[in-house]
């Protein structure tokens, strides 16, 4: 018999198959898809020899998670960090671009009068990036290893998740590129949820950078799977697991959702708990459009092609404005819309000469409204002649999201709503959130703590709490290289 069998193949799959397979236990991972990878997936999806990532494709986590620092993930994946982590087109009458530098000094100078209440916010806690890394990776209601950089970082979340978020800045760049990363939360602009999570990934900006993995995400993927597999673990590709009684091993680790969850325990799922689970609730949703191009995209600010990231929708009022329609159900006149153009840095991603380009932007959830057209006119704007440069591309709506990954509920990419009950319970209050309450089953992903994010967290805790109390073992086992 299997020790342990793990249903799904995202980053926390992995991360929790590793871990228990570098215990010494047998693990067997199904996954529904004949790709392995689940977010982290690379493939030709809109022309030959055009590589897009499926779903994430910069990872400020990666490096910077305590479980990929263990995994040394740096030392098996190539990756590329761009001098600028993120860049904020603003037209002149609104101050002009606002580029992210990794170096925090040089965004600063950029700011004018506003530079140094950005180094306020920030320096405090881009100086600690490994301490914010391990808080905002962990359970909330556990005690934080380092109260006072915890303290500094709600303090700041605290400020820019309400009503007086303009309070420290007179212009309006710098104000944009808060939000710009903050709407990364898909949540209520400005939220407490929102700015916590837009300051954790602003922190690793002006630390270690955002970096790109050279041929995709699913470089990612594989290292994970090529780890389990030399220690003895198995996957199974076009395997779907419809019920928890077609697994039979001594501890089953899931990644999916909770209305999954529900699902395949049927009528073994104890009332309560599923009560409880019935309560979670999922957010808005996302389109994704890819893009072939001839040439570069042709940015009105140069300066913007030398960025992994391009947040695009204007001031902070105008993205506030935009992320309430779409989560009071109305698709945005002026969406916000994310860019990535990774063939910059990583000539993997396309034929010499062309370029790919990632870009997504928030809907309601299930929408069916194809979102290119839409995409196009929002980059059009700050990259006039974008058009031109097009070769073809490809639309995933909010619904085609669900359907090729059943853990997109809506479309939601996060996999369950970024509230405020959320961040403390996910998916139920509890400091051991992983374990369920059904004798040896586990749950792990984007939908438990601590949340969305290419950093195999919630694998890694999932599989420790196995460890523990399936098979007596006490001590992490190591993952180095």
């Amino acid at each position: 018999m299997t020790d342990v069998e793990v249903v799904g193949s995202g980053p926390n799959a992995l991360a929790a198959a590793v871990t228990l397979a570098r215990a010494g236990l047998s693990v067997r991972v199904f996954e529904r898809m004949a790709q392995l990878g689940g977010g982290a997936r690379t493939a030709e999806t809109v022309a030959p020899g055009f590589r897009h990532d499926t779903c994430s494709a910069v990872h400020p986590l990666a490096l910077a998670s305590p479980f990929f620092r263990a995994f040394g993930l740096a030392r098996r994946v190539e990756f590329v960090t761009p001098e600028i982590s993120f860049a904020h087109p603003l037209s002149p009458a609104d101050g002009g671009s606002g580029i992210a530098y990794r170096d925090l000094e040089r965004t600063v100078d950029g700011l004018g009068r506003d530079g140094a209440a950005y180094r306020r916010l920030i320096a405090p806690l881009a100086s600690r990036a490994r301490e914010i890394a391990r808080f905002t990776g962990s359970p909330l209601l556990r005690v934080p290893p380092h109260p006072l950089v915890t303290a500094r970082f709600g303090v700041r979340a605290l400020v820019q998740g309400s009503a007086a978020w303009d309070a420290p800045f007179t212009g309006a760049v710098a104000p944009a590129m808060i939000t710009g990363v903050a709407a990364h939360a898909i949540a209520p602009q400005p939220s407490l949820v929102a700015a916590a999570a837009g300051l954790a990934l602003q922190t690793h900006a002006h630390a270690g950078g955002w970096p790109i993995p050279i041929g995709g995400s699913q470089a990612i993927s594989d290292a994970l799977a090529d780890d389990l597999r030399a220690h003895g673990g198995e996957i199974v590709l076009d395997h779907e697991i419809t019920s928890l009684d077609e697994l039979t091993a001594r501890a089953v680790v899931l990644d999916v959702t909770p209305r999954a969850l529900v699902r395949l325990a049927g009528e073994r799922m104890p009332g309560s708990y599923r009560r409880r689970l019935e309560r979670f609730r999922y957010g808005s949703g996302s389109a994704k459009v890819q893009f072939a191009l001839s040439g570069p995209v042709p940015w009105a600010d140069e300066r913007i092609a030398g960025a992994g990231t391009v947040h695009i929708g204007g001031t902070r009022a105008r993205i506030a404005a935009a992320e309430r329609d779409v989560l009071a159900g109305r698709h945005a006149a002026s969406p916000y819309v994310l860019v990535s153009q990774p063939s910059v840095f990583d000539s993997t991603r396309a034929p010499e000469g062309h370029h790919a380009l990632w870009a997504y932007t928030h809907v309601p959830a299930g929408s069916t409204v194809d979102q290119t057209e839409a995409v196009i006119r929002a980059i059009e704007n700050v990259a006039p002649g974008f058009r031109d440069v097009i070769i073809a591309s490809h639309s995933t709506t909010a619904a085609q999201l669900e359907a090729d990954n059943p853990n997109y509920i809506g479309g939601d990419i996060a996999a369950g709503a970024a509230t405020l009950r959320q961040l403390l319970a996910r998916p139920v209050l509890s400091t051991e959130p992983w374990r369920t309450p059904l004798p040896g089953v586990y749950l792990c992903g984007a939908a438990t703590s601590p949340g969305p994010g290419v950093r195999g967290q919630s694998g890694w805790f999932a599989a420790r709490s196995v460890l523990r109390h399936e098979f007596g073992m006490a001590h992490t086992p190591s993952l180095a290289p």
